[in-house]
């Protein structure tokens, strides 16, 4: 679909037979090999001679992974002809520092997530277009009530407004298909059970913190066989997939953000009903989860934050152009204990980063009126969510 978009961009400005699509998820063109691209790739010159070494021809290639050794073909391209070549795949044999090397640094990769926040209430025609201190009382109703939505549902695109139980197989078959495509065929993984009550243990309990050798005991407890090196390459299979996300403590000591646990995350917030079958609304940790991802999307380099007197701050993010960071993120803040917990952690972390931005995101307003504090700025997660612009 992206690709389309690109597409179709590319031929608002040049003549459409300079923008050439082609996807090789097509049946017509299964099997096709590294020779026929340049046969492909001819054909095309021979009907329009007169762009060859004169005219820019762009060239869009779907699901490219499917022929094996196009990164040949793409770099030969790119050296001899007047062209701009985009790829794309949904697989992880397209990870971006593979690409990079087998194109020798001249590629440019670009992550295609679930939908942000914004994207959702865009998708459904109801992005704001005014900035929160504006919003009507209905529109800013009208903007929680789709961000619990989307707390729940997620942000794939296929899953958007169809009924819960559709979604949760949905989103269930995607991670099968990661499972078997991304995994389990590109690393010949092949204790599958083991694999499996991995996933389903990571994405149970998002923003855990895990570590290989607690995973290696609890596997272990439910029978399987696996060794300690093998769960540490199916956590990293997993990362690579774009399944998981994993935030390691902020430290600058090397030794010490690897011997100490990371917390994973799934994709996409969706993710999480969709295996939890214990019936608990688990908005907490799918707030954390979107928190994460928009920050990813950001740009940004994210650690948690562990004080000296053992409090913990969620995230550390920082950006080249924006500074640092804190952000704690808490759905409830009725418990009293609760509130001076959270601000307490944030305050000592300061301390660590005192140039850092304070942040405490909450789920609505409610929220935000029970945690004023001096030098934290409290507010809603969908203001801070929907303050960036795509763009941004």
């Amino acid at each position: 679909m992206f690709l389309r978009q690109l597409l179709d961009e590319r031929r608002q400005s040049v003549s459409a037979g300079r923008a050439v699509y082609l996807s090789f998820d097509d049946d017509r063109l299964a099997g096709v090999e590294l020779e026929q691209l340049s046969f492909l790739l001819e054909e095309y010159y021979r009907r329009h001679p007169v762009w060859r070494g004169r005219e820019t021809v762009s060239w869009f290639l779907d699901e490219i992974q499917l022929v094996p050794g196009w990164e040949r073909f793409v770099r030969r391209v790119l050296d001899t002809e007047k062209a701009e070549i985009v790829v794309s795949g949904s697989s992880a044999r397209m990870l971006s520092r593979e690409v990079h090397t087998s194109l020798r640094g001249r590629g440019l990769a670009t992550v295609i997530r679930p939908f942000s926040f914004r994207e959702f209430l865009r998708h459904r025609g109801e992005e704001p277009k005014l900035e929160a201190r504006r919003w009507t009382p209905a529109g800013r109703s009208l903007v929680e009530k789709r961000f619990r939505e989307f707390l729940v549902e997620g942000g794939f695109p296929e899953a958007q407004g169809v009924p819960a139980t559709l979604g949760i197989e949905l989103l269930q078959g995607y991670v099968d298909t990661v499972l078997f495509r991304d995994v389990v065929e590109r690393y010949a993984v092949s204790q599958m059970a083991a694999l499996r009550w991995l996933v389903r243990q990571c994405l149970r309990n998002p923003a855990g913190s895990f570590s290989a050798h607690r995973l290696h005991r609890d596997l272990k407890a439910q029978g399987h066989g696996v060794a300690k090196d093998a769960v540490h390459a199916m956590l990293g299979y997993l990362l690579d997939a774009f399944l998981l996300s994993a935030v390691p403590l902020s430290t600058d000591s090397e030794r010490q953000r690897n011997s100490n646990p990371r917390k994973l995350y799934p994709a996409d917030p969706g993710l999480i009903k969709a295996f939890d079958a214990s019936g608990r609304s688990n908005l907490s940790h799918a707030l954390e989860t979107a928190v994460l991802n928009e920050l990813d999307r950001r740009g940004a380099e994210v650690g948690y934050v562990k004080t000296g007197d053992g409090l913990e701050v969620d995230f550390l993010a920082r950006r080249p152009t924006a500074g640092e960071e804190l952000i704690q993120v808490c759905a409830d803040l009725s418990d009293p204990e609760t509130r001076r917990r959270e601000l307490r952690a944030l305050t000592a972390a300061a301390k660590e980063h005192p140039r850092a931005t304070r942040r405490l995101l909450v789920l609505d307003r409610d929220a935000r009126g029970q945690a004023e504090a001096s030098g934290i700025e409290v507010l809603p997660a969908y203001e801070w969510l929907l303050a960036a612009t795509d763009e941004e």
